[in-house]
């Protein structure tokens, strides 16, 4: 008997004993079973999902400018994931992803650079953009599935706000834009969660400041916030927060320290986003340092511990920062506790 026969024929066996209530009775006996379902996750954040909401549509990818003329940004808050990429002149641009959470508008919005379609592959649904180099459009409209909207072809789903100057001033109606489409439905998963009982192993840390450029206006620091069980972000020493007042405070930081390789025709260098390299993963006010690797462009990187066990991360939103290799990143860890106890004497002493 194969498996999915077997399978079939268990469904079969629980639906002729289930009553119109959903319960069933064991022969001979008045008691009754119910099986209860756990509610659903949001794949992009592995958070209870009670409403079935991320279950319902595919991930909206929005590109954000990260310039200090774009700050505050508009819906970072919510996003689900958001990438940190490096790009021409040593600035970093922003790639949110949602799914479970939706904004009243999102924005700046900014063009799309070459490595957006290698981050997108995977992740499906819509992405919006201003535009780009005619060579970059050609590339992030070609990857299978996705719904690719720029400002010619959004209508109403974006528009230009008169109180920021251009070009900081392009945004977007996330719910218009989810309208476009997008497969899959939901989003397929990119990291893996810890789940009941499992706790996340790793040196303790306090605060961190990745190299992410060799401009420092883009080296964001995140402090660990015990109450939240959130790293706080902050840049130049000021915290980071949105156009809401909301302060940006992922739950998980992945560093997934990348080369950077000149491409011709491109603006900038180009990061290198499938292979394998080195990973920091930090959550929980700990760090594990790992391995990322990516085969295969359908699929999202695989984070892995020293001994390749899958670096589980905590259900929330999750931070990746796609470092220029050869930068510095520091890490702040917390004092050592002194030993105030002495030492241990024998009884009767």
């Amino acid at each position: 008997m194969t498996t999915a026969f077997a399978l079939l024929a268990g469904f079969a066996l629980v639906a002729s004993a289930c009553g119109a209530g959903g319960s069933a009775k064991s022969a001979g006996s008045s008691s009754t079973t119910t099986t209860t379902l756990a509610p659903p996750s949001a794949p992009l954040t592995g958070l209870v999902d009670p409403s079935g909401v991320a279950q319902g549509r595919g991930a909206l990818i929005v590109k954000i400018e990260n310039t200090p003329a774009a700050r505050p940004q508009s819906g970072l808050e919510l996003a689900d994931v958001v990438y940190e990429e490096v790009v021409d002149g040593g600035i970093t641009r922003l790639m949110a992803v949602f799914n479970s959470q939706t904004p009243e508008t999102v924005g700046p919005i900014r063009s799309v650079r070459p490595v957006d379609a290698s981050l997108a592959q995977p992740i499906g649904g819509v992405l919006a953009y201003s535009g780009g180099l005619a060579s970059e459009v050609a590339r992030i409209e070609s990857v299978p599935g996705l719904i690719t909207v720029s400002e010619d072809t959004a209508g109403d789903a974006m528009f230009r706000d008169r109180a920021r100057a251009a070009p900081h001033d392009l945004y977007g109606y996330p719910d218009a834009l989810w309208a476009f489409g997008g497969e899959p439905v939901p989003p397929r998963p990119l990291f893996e969660y810890l789940g009941d009982g499992e706790t996340f192993a790793g040196e303790p840390v306090d605060s961190f400041t990745v190299g992410e450029s060799t401009d420092a206006d883009y080296n964001p620091t995140y402090d660990w916030n015990p109450e939240s069980g959130t790293w706080l972000r902050s840049l130049n020493g000021e915290p980071s927060t949105t156009a809401s007042g909301s302060r940006i405070a992922p739950t998980n930081v992945v560093i997934q320290f990348t080369t950077y390789v000149p491409e011709p025709g491109a603006p900038g260098a180009v990061g290198q986003v499938t292979g394998a390299g080195e990973a920091w993963v930090l959550t929980a006010g700990r760090l594990v340092r790992g391995t990322w690797t990516r085969d295969d462009p359908a699929l999202s990187a695989r984070y892995a511990d020293g001994v390749g066990r899958p670096i589980k991360l905590a259900p929330g939103r999750t931070w990746v920062s796609l470092a220029a290799l050869g930068l510095d990143t520091e890490l702040v860890v917390p004092p050592a506790v002194p030993d105030t106890a002495g030492p241990p004497t024998a009884p009767g002493s």
